[in-house]
C-alpha cells in the first residue's frame, strides 16, 4: 500500500522519511500553499464573507509534485504543524486536491505530533484524525480579519498621510504602546528626592541601614526632598545617637524561591532577547531548526518539541524523565517529593499543546555541541536548563531583617539581607529581569535585641526620580501577551513589520517611534479609537479562541466587527489630510506673525509658516533653529574655526566655519548621520565628523590611498574608486589601514557565501547560498535562484538548491538566447559599419544600409531582458499585500 506524508518544511520531510520507512513518500508544501488574491474584493461581506485563494506563486511547483504522488498513493496523511495554521494549510492542501479531482475514494486524514522523535511519529500515524473545522474556521477568520483592515485602512493611510504606509489589527495596538511610552518620557518630569543612611558595624563586618521612621512617622519616598532639609536631618540624628545605635528588633526567616515554568513561545523569545542577545523572529527561526531536526551522528532527530505554543504543561512520561534525570546527576535534596505542575495562564493554550522542552533530557547540551551552530546551540542549551529547573528544588535563603534605633524607638534605620542556603534550581538555571534590580544578597552579621552598635557615619543620598523605560523586544512581548494582544506567534512579525514600516527604531536594543510612526498613531488613536484598543483587540483575540474551540460560529464574529468598522472608514474618508500632518504650536511666525505648525515632511517633522509660500519661513524640530540659523558646537582643534550646527532640507548637517565674502570655496559640511542622536553631538563627536574624510594610508599593493568616510548608506572604504561598506562592528572613526585594506580584499573576492552546499554535478563547480539584497539566493556559476520566503538558509538541502537553479535555468533559458544572439548580431554590425567606411564606400557598400536596422534592432532587443531583470514592477504589488498583513 502507497502512503504519501505531507509535511510544511523539506528538512522535517527528510527526517519522517528516515523514521517511516519504504511505504512512505514524504513531500513538503514549503509552508502556506494557498492565499487570498491580492485585490479588493478577496474577502466579500456581501456574501457571507467569501473568500477568494490562489495558489502562492513560489510554492506552485511543490503543490503540482504533491497532486503528482497523489495519484499514486492509496492513502494521504496530512502532517502540517500542529496549530491553526498547519490545520489550514492542510484544509488548503485537501480542498486543492479535492478541486483537482484526485481524491475520491482514498484515504485522507490528518495527524499531529508535538515531537519528531520516531514515538512519537508513529503513535501520531496509528491514530489519525479528521481536519477539524473549528480551528480551520479560527485561522480563517483572522486571516479575513487582517485583510479587511489592511485593505479598507492602509489606502487611507496612504491618501492623508504618506503612501507605503499600513495598518494592521495586532500591529497597530503594538504601535501605541511605544508611541505612548515614548510620550510618558516626554512628559516626565523628574523630581529630586533623598535617602537617608547609617553605616553601622559589628567586629569587622560593616553594614548599611535606611531610615524608614523619623519622630515616629513613616518615611516616604519625598519625605526628603532637598539638600538642606537633608542636612538639617542628618544633624538632628547625628545629635541623637551620639555616635551609638540600639538594636530594636531582629526578624529571621527562611524563604523559598521556586523554578521558572518551562518555555512557551513568549517566554521563549524574552529570555533569547535577554541571555543571548538575540532578536525575536531569530529565536523563532532557530528554534524551528532545532524542531525539525539536526543530524546528531545517527542521523537528524528533533532536539525540541514544538516551538508554538501557549501552554506550560509537560507530558508526564518527559516529567518521570526529568526527576530520573535529577536524581542520578543530583543530591537528594535537589529533587522534590512529587513532580511540580504548572498553570496555564492562556485561555486557550494552544489546542493543549505541551510547553518547549528537549524531546530527550539525556540529550544534554555537552553531548550534541558538535553537531549545531553557535546560536542553535545556545537555544538548546537554554530551553534544556529551563526544562530541568522547572522539576527542581526550590531554591532557600534565610533572610535577615534588623531595626536600629537611634536616640529612641521614634526614629528607626532598617537593613536587610539574605543568604543562599540551598541553590536548588538556581544551580542549573536563573530567569532573567528586564528593568527590574535583583535583590541584594547582603549578608549581615549576628545581632542580638538590645544590642549597642558604634554608629560610623550617618549621611544622605541624593536621587532623582526616572521615567520609565523604553521598550524592548523581551518587555514588549511581555506586555502584548500580558494585554492579550496577538498570539505568541506572530509577535516576531508584528516586531518585524513595525521596523520595516519605519514607524519605530530599535535603538541600544530599545525601540524609539520614528515621526511617521507618531503621526499614523495620531491619525489611528484620534479616528479609530475603537480598533487601536487594547481591550477590543484582547476580546478579538478571545473571539477567535471561541471560534477554535468551536463555541462560536466564525461569520457573526466577522459582522460583528465589519459594520462598525466598515462605517467608520467611510466616515473618515473626507477627513482633511492637513489635520493629520499638521499641528499648531501655539507660536507665531517671527517673519510674517501668521500661526506656526509642526508637520510631517519627507525627511521627519519641521515646524514652518501657516502662511506658505507667501512665507517661506521654516526651522527644524531636531535642533530648534530656523533654517540657515546655525548654533555653534565649538571650535574646531586644527583650524580654530567654529564648528556650525545647521538646517538643510535634507535634515541637520555640520559647518566648519561662515562662509566668507572673497573666497572661492564654500565651507566644509558634513551630514549628521541618522543613527547618531542630535543630542549626542558635542564638540568631541562634531570634530570627529567634521575630519571626515580620514585618510588611512597608501594600499600597499597599489600604493593609491585608502578613505574611510560617511555616505548616503552609511560609513564606508574608498580605495582607487572601489568601495566596500564598514560593518557595524567597526567604527569609520577607528578603522585602520590594516583592516580597511581586509575589508577591500572581501571586495574583491566577492560575497561570502552564507553555505557552501556542494559541487555542480555537471561541472564541479561550487553550488552556494549567499545574502542578497532582496534575500537570500542559490547561485552556481552566473546561474542566481532566489530562496522561497518559507525556505530558511540553514535548512536548504542540496538536492533542492539544484531544483532551483534547473527551475531558474529553464525559466531564463528562453529569453537569455535570444538576447545574447542579438547582441552578438549587433557587434557584426558595429564591426561591418567600420570597415565599409575603412574601405572607401566601394560600390559594393551600398547594399550596407540595410544593417543598419539590425544594429537597432539589437539594442532595442536588449532593453525588453534588462527591463525583465528590474525588480520594479514586482515591488509595485508588494505594498498590496503587504497591507493586508
Amino acid at each position: 500500500m502507497s502512503k504519501l506524508l505531507i509535511v510544511e518544511s523539506p528538512s522535517k520531510a527528510k527526517t519522517l522519511k528516515k523514521y517511516l520507512g519504504k511505504d512512505f513518500e514524504v513531500l513538503a508544501s514549503y509552508g502556506h500553499v494557498r492565499d487570498l488574491v491580492p485585490k479588493t474584493g478577496a474577502v466579500n461581506p456581501e456574501q457571507n464573507f467569501a473568500m477568494q485563494y490562489e495558489v502562492i506563486d513560489r510554492n506552485a511547483r511543490h503543490v503540482d509534485a504533491i497532486a503528482k504522488a497523489v495519484k499514486v498513493a492509496d492513502a494521504i496523511y496530512l502532517a502540517t504543524d500542529p496549530d491553526r495554521e498547519g490545520e489550514a494549510i492542510s484544509w488548503h492542501i485537501a480542498e486543492i486536491l479535492n478541486q483537482k479531482k484526485l481524491v475520491k475514494n482514498k484515504l485522507i486524514k490528518r495527524v499531529v505530533f508535538h515531537e519528531i522523535t520516531k514515538s512519537a511519529v508513529e503513535h501520531a500515524i496509528e491514530n489519525p484524525r479528521d481536519i477539524s473545522m473549528p480551528l480551520v474556521n479560527a485561522q480563517q477568520a483572522r486571516r479575513a480579519l487582517d485583510y479587511l483592515v489592511g485593505f479598507n485602512l492602509s489606502p487611507l493611510l496612504w491618501k492623508k498621510i504618506r503612501r507605503g504606509l499600513s495598518a494592521g489589527r495586532v500591529q497597530s495596538p503594538a504601535l501605541r504602546l511605544i508611541v505612548e511610552r515614548e510620550l510618558e518620557i516626554e512628559a516626565f518630569v523628574s523630581r529630586e528626592y533623598w535617602t537617608i543612611h547609617l553605616d553601622s558595624r559589628k567586629h569587622q563586618h560593616h553594614f548599611d541601614a535606611r531610615l524608614i521612621q523619623l519622630e515616629g512617622e513613616k518615611v516616604e519616598q519625598f519625605t526628603v526632598t532637598t539638600r538642606e532639609q537633608q542636612e538639617t536631618i542628618v544633624g538632628r540624628l547625628l545629635l541623637a545617637s551620639a555616635g551609638k545605635a540600639t538594636v530594636s528588633r531582629v526578624e529571621k526567616k527562611q524563604r523559598n524561591r521556586s523554578p521558572a515554568a518551562p518555555f512557551t513561545t513568549s517566554t521563549l523569545q524574552q529570555e533569547a532577547v535577554r541571555k543571548l542577545g538575540f532578536t525575536t523572529s531569530r529565536a523563532m527561526r532557530v528554534a524551528q531548526q532545532l524542531y525539525e531536526g539536526i543530524d546528531i551522528g545517527g542521523g537528524a532527530v528533533g532536539l525540541i518539541t514544538y516551538m508554538r505554543t501557549d501552554s506550560f504543561s509537560i507530558a508526564a512520561e518527559a516529567v518521570m524523565q526529568i526527576r530520573d534525570y535529577i536524581k542520578k546527576n543530583f543530591a537528594g535534596d535537589y529533587l522534590p517529593r512529587s513532580p511540580i505542575m504548572y498553570k496555564t495562564k492562556a485561555k486557550n493554550a494552544q489546542e493543549a499543546h505541551e510547553a518547549i522542552r528537549p524531546t530527550d533530557i539525556s540529550r544534554t547540551p555537552a553531548s550534541v555541541r558538535a553537531f549545531l551552530s553557535d546560536e542553535q546551540f545556545k537555544l538548546y542549551e537554554m530551553i534544556w536548563k529551563r526544562a530541568l529547573a522547572c522539576q527542581m528544588a526550590p531554591a532557600r535563603f534565610d533572610a535577615v531583617s534588623v531595626d536600629l534605633a537611634v536616640g529612641s524607638e521614634a526614629n528607626l534605620f532598617r537593613a536587610s539581607g539574605q543568604t543562599m542556603i540551598f541553590p536548588g534550581f538556581i544551580a542549573v538555571y536563573m530567569e532573567g529581569v528586564d528593568d527590574e534590580e535583583e535583590e541584594s544578597e547582603a549578608k549581615l552579621p549576628h545581632l542580638e535585641t538590645g544590642e549597642v552598635l558604634d554608629v560610623e557615619k550617618i549621611f544622605g543620598d541624593q536621587h532623582f526620580t526616572e521615567p520609565p523605560p523604553r521598550y524592548s523586544e523581551a518587555s514588549l512581548v511581555k506586555v502584548l501577551e500580558e494585554y492579550g494582544i496577538g498570539r505568541p506567534s506572530t509577535y516576531a512579525s508584528i516586531i518585524s513589520t513595525l521596523q520595516d514600516r519605519e514607524y519605530v527604531l530599535l535603538d541600544k536594543k530599545r525601540f524609539t517611534p520614528t515621526d511617521v510612526g507618531r503621526v499614523v498613531n495620531k491619525f489611528l488613536t484620534e479616528h479609530f479609537t475603537r480598533y487601536v484598543d487594547y481591550d477590543f483587540t484582547a476580546n478579538l483575540e478571545n473571539e477567535l479562541d471561541n471560534i477554535a474551540e468551536g463555541e462560536r460560529d466564525w461569520i457573526p464574529v466577522l459582522e460583528d466587527f465589519w459594520t462598525g468598522f466598515n462605517q467608520q472608514v467611510k466616515d473618515k474618508a473626507n477627513i482633511d489630510r492637513a489635520d493629520m500632518t499638521h499641528e499648531l504650536t501655539g507660536e507665531d511666525c517671527p517673519k510674517c506673525s501668521k500661526p506656526l505648525s509642526k508637520r510631517l515632511g519627507k525627511y521627519g517633522m519641521f515646524v514652518g509658516c501657516t502662511g506658505y509660500p507667501e512665507c517661506d519661513y521654516i526651522r527644524n524640530e531636531n535642533t530648534g533653529n530656523p533654517a540657515g540659523e546655525p548654533t555653534v558646537i565649538g571650535s574646531d582643534a586644527e583650524t580654530g574655526k567654529d564648528i556650525l550646527l545647521l538646517n538643510g532640507p535634507y535634515g541637520p548637517y555640520l559647518q566648519l566655519g561662515l562662509p566668507e565674502a572673497d573666497a572661492k570655496k564654500k565651507p566644509k559640511r558634513v551630514s549628521i548621520p541618522k543613527e547618531i542622536v542630535l543630542a549626542d553631538v558635542n564638540l568631541a563627536v562634531a570634530q570627529k565628523l567634521i575630519a571626515l574624510p580620514r585618510d588611512l594610508g597608501q594600499h600597499p599593493e597599489t600604493g593609491k590611498k585608502i578613505v574611510a568616510n560617511l555616505g548616503r548608506f552609511g560609513p564606508y572604504v574608498n580605495h582607487d574608486g572601489k568601495f566596500k561598506s564598514i560593518p557595524k562592528s567597526d567604527s569609520v572613526f577607528e578603522i585602520d589601514l590594516n583592516r580597511a585594506v581586509e575589508l577591500l580584499a572581501q571586495a574583491n573576492a566577492g560575497p561570502a557565501p552564507l553555505r557552501e552546499l556542494g559541487k555542480h554535478p555537471s561541472d564541479e563547480a561550487p553550488v552556494a547560498i549567499y545574502a542578497g539584497r532582496y534575500g537570500p539566493y542559490v547561485q552556481h556559476g552566473k546561474v542566481r535562484a532566489t530562496l522561497p520566503k518559507s525556505q530558511e538558509p540553514e535548512s536548504l538541502s542540496f538536492e533542492d538548491a539544484l531544483s532551483l537553479l534547473a527551475a531558474k535555468v529553464e525559466k531564463d533559458g528562453g529569453t537569455k538566447k535570444p538576447a545574447s544572439k542579438t547582441a552578438s548580431k549587433a557587434k557584426v554590425s558595429k564591426t561591418t559599419t567600420k570597415k565599409t567606411v575603412a574601405a572607401k564606400k566601394a560600390p559594393a557598400e551600398k547594399a550596407t544600409p540595410a544593417k543598419k536596422p539590425v544594429a537597432k534592432k539589437a539594442s532595442t532587443a536588449s532593453k525588453p531582458a534588462a527591463a525583465k531583470a528590474a525588480p520594479k514592477p514586482r515591488t509595485v504589488k508588494k505594498p498590496a499585500v503587504k497591507s493586508a498583513a
